[in-house]
């Protein structure tokens, strides 16, 4: 198992972050008073990635809070590339439409939402090249791409002289996909984060469950979670964390609370038979 650090590179964009960051995708109607206070939490705690998109309709919450008290963060947002959207300018149209709504110059990371069929990976290179070149992101990436895709748009970049920083992917112990498709090992082989969202399953691994099988994973992390005085979400981000030292997830928070027990899953670590038997009683997620 990697052992954690106080902080994850982005590949080899030369940002560094904690190993958990927060996703905001239900900042925009969550309460703006705890939204302000969780912020806060996540800024204290230090570069924290703070994930938002412009479909999340999350960006002027992000940019209120930013505005409000200079920040510590890192912050990425996402390009949506649908149909007649995926130009070059069409990017840097949009890119400059969420710096509006941050009150930002620059942004550390803007990604790719999703891959879009019938464009070129060299279309979508060029404008996160344009992005980059042009001082309004310090780092580009992908969000939802597959392990060949990744590669691609990876060896475009690197023609234009740029890194391929993250690739953003649904990863968690119930879903665990990126371990088998190639996700995992293209990220390794490209020294590209693998950023992890709905690394809790969106709540599945916090709540009861009918389910035999998650019931056995939810028993396991019960049980890891009492010897270290942690929450089962806790053991199940610590797992990931621990899985390899290329992932960082970014678990959603609306309330102060939600951020700091999150971040209770940093600065300690799971000992080799316990991450074994969680690794056991997740494997029915790996496919």
């Amino acid at each position: 198992m990697p052992s954690d650090h106080d902080t994850r590179p982005l590949g080899r964009s030369g940002i560094h972050v904690l190993p958990l960051g927060v996703g905001t995708n239900k900042w925009r109607r969550a309460d703006r008073v705890a939204v302000e206070e969780t912020y806060r939490t996540i800024n204290d705690a230090g570069p924290c990635m703070i994930d938002t998109a412009e479909i999340y309709f999350s960006e002027r919450v992000v940019g209120d809070c930013l505005r409000a008290d200079r920040t510590r963060a890192v912050i990425a947002s996402k390009f949506l590339p649908f149909p007649g959207r995926s130009s070059p300018r069409r990017l840097m149209s949009a890119l400059d439409g969420s710096l509006a709504r941050l009150g930002l110059t620059t942004i550390d990371l803007y990604y790719v939402h999703f891959p879009v069929p019938f464009v070129g990976m060299k279309v979508l290179a060029e404008g996160l090249t344009e992005a980059v070149k042009s001082g309004k992101a310090r780092a580009v990436g992908v969000a939802n791409f597959s392990a060949d895709q990744m590669r691609r748009i990876a060896d475009h970049l690197a023609r234009l002289s740029v890194p391929l920083a993250a690739n953003q992917v649904n990863y968690s112990l119930l879903r665990r996909e990126a371990e088998t498709n190639g996700v995992l090992n293209a990220c390794r082989e490209l020294d590209v984060a693998l950023v992890a969202y709905f690394p809790l399953a969106s709540g599945r691994l916090t709540q009861p469950s009918d389910d035999s099988r998650t019931k056995a994973l939810l028993t396991c992390l019960a049980d890891v979670a009492r010897a270290h005085d942690a929450s089962i979400s806790q053991v199940a981000l610590n797992w990931l964390l621990a899985r390899d030292s290329h992932v960082i997830p970014i678990p959603g928070a609306t309330k102060p609370h939600h951020a700091s027990a999150n971040l209770g899953a940093l600065g300690w670590h799971l000992n080799e038979t316990e991450f074994d038997a969680i690794d056991r009683a997740s494997a029915p997620y790996r496919v």
